[in-house]
């Protein structure tokens, strides 16, 4: 299978998710109920006020554009037994990304986010994709939509894909060098006001409360790490929100005495001048000793102390904040990074020595000793304290990548590849179920291969429930889309499981099994292995059932399948033809170009002329031309392959026979099959830089 064939199938790969924490709610919402909530969450996001809001602000507003597909399903009469809309699905799940990538861009630091680029452009890629890809799964026919609507969709479709293969944003890339330019300076030599300027304009950091919002920010960040410190990313980040304000105040004098003490740093010009003691600014102080902070450590209501003080104050007994009286709802103690650097940079622009950094501490923070007794249980003989254990890490795995890491970097993959051959069915599911969601990193793929995990896998695959089954095989898929991984987990008889569920599964299941399936056979030594686990009828049977919810599944496995010589054979025997010439006449768009390589594939080599003897007398010149005219970019490549090959048969057969085949391609072309062979030249001339 060419490569071009990979990258377009691909597009029915679905990017794992984690999975579904069990057990779930006995009532759930309805999938337009899920749809038309994100949808109104996305439009409930302010306006976005850093250096990509062009970019965020037209992404925002073509989601806004899907509303009409909502309120249309939401408009219907209630049903006692709602439809399921599988094929909505994930849309939902990529608006849900949508959601979370805006609101990010919307609360993060502006000043990192422009640092970050690379990272975020990435992102950004990948929401889009997910979009497109999701738009492009929609079964219409499913939905039962007005044709407004689904011009609506299609529209949305078209413009995120434009979007899509845009070039990057060349003014944050601008920004970007700036930023470092400003940052690589001393602070004592004289900075470009211009690109100061261009900074705070492009950054909107023009106003106190802009300055004070980045400060929370960044603050938030390092909050949000744990206590694990940040090292030089917040201490830059710091040092450049001190140059822009201090620019900005000097530009607006008036700003200083509005708010926030935090951002306004004596000039250290000033100090050679200045013979009395220089005042700490009160934010510098502990409240408890009331002197220099040193080492300022956050309390779970937000105040800040010196570390060692609180320390004493929580070890005399109190449970409540010195500030505020209200109880500390925990006693972890979380670094604070912003303000120590601020409190470095006073000092060292009043002439003082900064503060010493503070030595790592000896015994790890709370959320990594709650890992470690996680992982002792797990290690545990008691099945019980396993199970437990097992579960919450499951839950842990699936909320963000920092816990993903964590977890696998404290050693949780080969105690959790032992619990995959439990005897107990709900913590083999726990089990496979944290390995997938650890699985999502693509820092963690490499782990969980060299730990072994793929035979336990497989082994749940074939024996657990089915909800089991179900992440096994979404495990498999989320390892496979590493190339090397594919011949890996083909050799240990993950190929017949996956079948298996494809034949007995729920739909969630055949899902599942499909684009691991299909993954996985993009390696061709692993092609034959699935056509001769039988995958061919289940595929032809999906392809043909009335529902038609996994049709799009089932024509690209029939694609990736019919490049091979064993896959090629079961198609033909499974009397394909017709099927397939009905999809490329009335199929999707990317169904009608699955069908139509499929094709192209069944009729080279010794039984070409055969299949292109079926494929017309089932009518497919009429499809295949108008594929030509009005496909996808692909589906037009191997239509203009079929033509070329209908034109040799079609001459060939007038040559043997008689006039009649020239006259019935009259009726299609007006003119014999010299004109056929004139489109094929004019649609192969138009078509060579597609």
């Amino acid at each position: 299978m060419d490569e071009e064939e990979k990258q377009q199938h691909l597009l029915y790969s679905p990017c794992p998710s984690a999975a579904p924490s069990p057990p779930p709610s006995p009532s759930p919402p309805s999938m337009p109920s899920r749809l038309a909530a994100l949808l109104d969450d996305i439009a409930a996001i302010p306006d976005f006020r850093n250096c990509y809001r062009k970019l965020l602000q037209a992404l925002s507003r073509r989601i806004k554009l899907l509303h009409p597909l909502a309120d249309d399903l939401l408009d219907r009469p209630p049903q006692p037994q709602p439809p399921l809309l599988p094929s909505l699905e994930p849309l939902v799940a990529a608006l849900q990304e949508a959601n979370n990538f805006l609101r990010y861009a919307t609360d993060t630091s502006k000043i990192f986010l422009a640092l970050e680029r690379e990272d975020f452009m990435k992102r950004h890629q990948q929401v889009l994709t997910q979009l497109v890809d999701s738009l492009a799964a929609i079964s219409f026919d499913e939905l039962g939509i007005s044709d407004e609507v689904r011009e609506q969709v299609e529209l949305v479709h078209s413009q995120l894909k434009r979007a899509r293969e845009q070039k990057t944003d060349m003014l944050s890339e601008e920004l970007h060098h700036q930023l470092l330019s400003i940052y690589n300076k001393p602070y004592e030599s004289n900075l470009d006001l211009e690109i100061l300027q261009t900074l705070a304009d492009k950054l909107h950091l023009v106003t106190i409360s802009d300055l004070k919002q980045e400060s929370l920010a960044m603050h938030e960040m390092v909050v949000s790490t744990g206590g694990n410190d940040p090292g030089e990313s917040i201490e830059k980040m710091c040092m450049l929100l001190k140059k822009i304000k201090d620019f900005v105040q000097t530009r607006n004098p008036v700003m200083g005495t509005i708010s926030s003490p935090k951002l306004l740093l004596p000039d250290a010009k000033m100090k050679s001048h200045v013979s009395v003691p220089i005042p700490i600014p009160d934010e510098f102080r502990c409240p408890i000793s009331l002197e220099l902070m040193q080492d300022p450590v956050i309390v779970s209501t937000g105040q800040t102390y010196e570390h060692i003080c609180i320390e004493k104050w929580l070890a005399s007994g109190h449970d409540t904040c010195p500030s505020t009286q209200q109880r500390l709802a925990h006693r972890s103690l979380t670094t604070n990074y912003v303000l120590r650097s601020l409190i470095a940079q006073w000092c060292e622009a009043n002439g003082l020595d900064p503060p010493k950094r503070p030595s790592p501490p000896a015994s790890l923070s709370s959320p990594r000793t709650d890992l470690d007794a996680l992982l002792v249980k797990l290690s545990s003989s008691d099945p019980e304290a396993q199970h437990s254990a097992a579960g919450e890490i499951r839950l842990l795995a699936k909320r963000n990548a920092a816990n993903r890491l964590s977890i696998a970097q404290a050693g949780a993959v080969p105690l959790l590849k032992d619990l995959l051959f439990s005897a107990d069915l709900r913590t083999q599911e726990h089990a496979v179920t944290a390995i997938l969601n650890l699985s999502i990193c693509e820092e963690n793929k490499t782990g969980i291969m060299a730990s072994g995990c793929v035979p336990g896998v497989v082994h749940v695959l074939k024996t657990g429930n089915m909800e089991a089954r179900e992440n096994a095989a979404a495990t498999l898929f989320s390892l496979s889309i590493v190339d090397e991984y594919k011949v890996a987990i083909g050799a240990t008889g993950a190929i017949p499981a996956l079948v298996s569920l494809l034949s007995e599964g729920t739909h969630r299941g055949k899902k599942d099994a499909a684009t691991a399936l299909f993954n996985l056979c993009i390696y061709q030594g692993n092609k034959g292995k699935a056509v001769r686990a039988g995958v061919v009828p289940l595929v032809m049977g999906l392809v043909t059932d009335p529902v038609g919810s996994m049709i799009d599944e089932a024509m690209a496995i029939l694609a990736i399948l019919a490049s091979h010589p064993e896959g090629k054979m079961a198609i033909g025997t499974a009397e394909a033809v017709p099927i397939l010439v009905d999809t490329v006449r009335s199929g999707s768009p990317r169904n009608r170009e699955n069908a139509a390589a499929v094709l192209v594939h069944l009729c080279n080599g010794e039984e070409g002329e055969r299949f292109l003897g079926w494929a017309d007398e089932c009518g497919l010149l009429g499809p295949v031309r108008e594929l030509a005219v009005n496909g996808t970019d692909r589906g037009k490549r191997k239509a203009v392959i079929l033509l070329e090959k209908m034109s040799r048969f079609l001459v060939q057969k007038q040559e043997e026979s008689s006039q009649e085949t020239g006259s019935r391609l009259g009726l299609g072309f007006g003119r014999g099959t010299g004109l056929v062979q004139e489109l094929v030249q004019q649609l192969s001339q138009a078509h060579e830089d597609i």
